[in-house]
């Protein structure tokens, strides 16, 4: 008996949309990780790319449990002597929501290329409204 091996033909891919409205961030970012990577897919195969489009809307509205909207510091260096920089959940929350649901989902995807493939398939939007109507996608529930 072979080992049956999807094709790159048989590939389907879907669009989901994730409401981020009073969703906990490490429990959004989970469930997007799990769509962008195949794994809710039956033909699951590690080193393919089986995952579907995920689209974030409202990435300003999403929380952080216990003291973590206080404490929780994001981190970056330029590359520079003396160029870490060091910014607020609270301040990037006002600055770039954006960023933060995606920092949060793709640290849960490979570090190889089929993980940067992968989340290439991320959208994240503030507010409600998104560009990608014409793909219809369907709505995912996440557990508060």
């Amino acid at each position: 008996m072979a080992t049956y091996i999807p094709s790159a033909k048989e590939i389907s891919r879907k669009w989901f949309v994730l409401d981020a409205n009073g969703k906990t961030l490490g429990r959004l970012a989970t469930e997007a990780a799990r769509v962008l990577s195949g794994k809710r897919n039956p033909r699951y195969t590690p080193f393919i790319d089986m995952g579907d489009h995920v689209i974030v809307i409202n990435a300003e509205k999403v929380r952080l449990t216990g003291l973590k909207s206080q404490s929780k510091i994001y981190r970056r260096y330029t590359g520079f002597p003396g160029g870490l920089r060091e910014e607020s959940f609270v301040r990037l929350l006002e600055r770039k929501p954006e960023k933060i649901v995606e920092e949060a989902i793709k640290g849960m995807l490979p570090k190889t290329r089929l993980g940067r493939r992968m989340a290439s398939k991320l959208n994240v939007y503030r507010g409600d409204q998104h560009p990608h109507q014409a793909q219809k996608p369907e709505v995912l529930e996440v557990k508060a």
